[in-house]
């Protein structure tokens, strides 16, 4: 893993450049890209062959300099800086968008522009936040029901937002793939009594992940 000091934007990649794709994930609105989340989930996917790149959105690296909690930036801003990340990758070699929460959210919304336009072959969300906390009736799903590009939703089953019998319901594109974290919350940890452990979500996540990206690159 290694930090790339070219870049304004502050990075961390694991993974050969030789991989046949760049998966390109974001981080969630509360937490930075070495979470423990983040970075299981990176350094499995790595590890099966995939070359992953991490970045940080401009409110937490200032977050990380300052040490104050903030807000994310908006909508517009975070897809800017998304995109800017795709601009550079997708030069080099085919590249999966991505994220965690928020951050697979911003991904989403780019990606039927990002893959008719660049080398961005699909789409990965690692907990999808469906809607707020606490308020079912505010959806986020408007893109989805018409997305084109392949996209795989990985949710915790009792996910705050957006547990498993909520969207079932949702009319979501055909493009749009699901699968399911078993008891998993926001963050795939499982009840105490589900006999699993939160890394044994991560590691399935990884897998699934991993399957997806395998269909991509061979379509």
């Amino acid at each position: 893993m290694n930090n790339s000091s070219m870049d304004p934007t502050p990075r961390l990649v694991n993974g050969s450049s030789a991989a046949p794709a760049t998966l390109l994930l974001a981080h969630g609105a509360g937490a930075a890209m070495d979470s423990p989340f983040m970075t299981a989930i990176a350094s499995g996917l790595a590890e099966v062959g995939w070359r992953v790149v991490r970045f940080e959105f401009a409110y937490m690296a200032k977050q990380r300099i300052s040490g104050k909690r903030s807000p994310p930036d908006r909508m517009p801003k975070l897809k800017q800086v998304f995109l800017e990340q795709v601009e550079s990758e997708a030069a080099l070699r085919p590249v999966i968008i991505g994220g965690k929460s928020m951050g697979g959210r911003v991904a989403s919304l780019l990606a039927d522009e990002l893959s008719a336009n660049m080398n961005v072959l699909g789409c990965i969300c690692l907990g999808y936040p469906f809607h707020p906390l606490g308020k079912p009736q505010q959806l986020r799903t408007e893109h989805l029901a018409v997305q084109k590009t392949p996209t795989l939703i990985l949710q915790g089953e009792r996910d705050g937002m957006g547990r498993q019998g909520e969207v079932e319901s949702y009319d979501l594109s055909p493009m749009v793939s699901l699968q399911w974290m078993p008891a998993g919350d926001h963050s795939f940890k499982p009840t105490r009594n589900s006999g699993l452990t939160e890394a044994d979500n991560w590691t399935a996540a990884v897998t699934h992940s991993s399957d997806f990206c395998k269909r991509l690159v061979s379509s």
